[in-house]
């Protein structure tokens, strides 16, 4: 599908909701959720992911990872960040 054929299906489908004032709000509240998920900063690729796994175990192969001996230490530790 294309995106003016995803454009016009939205649109036939909004002038629908449009008529009902429930699910214009619906539709309103479920589009925000959408916008939230684009914007959010913890949302990642599969590459992007892995990448930073990687990154990660250098890190600690390097001796900069973070460890605990118990887990008092390391609610002390989440708690100050």
């Amino acid at each position: 599908m294309t995106a003016i054929q995803m454009n016009a299906e939205l649109l036939r489908n909004m002038s629908i909701i449009a008529e009902d004032e429930n699910l214009l709000r619906r539709a309103a509240k479920y589009l925000r959720k959408l916008v939230a998920e684009k914007e959010d900063p913890t949302l990642m690729t599969k590459d992007e992911f892995f990448a930073r796994v990687d990154k990660a175990e250098k890190e600690i192969a390097e001796g900069k990872g973070i460890t605990f001996t118990n887990k008092d230490d390391m609610n002390a530790w989440l708690n100050s960040l």
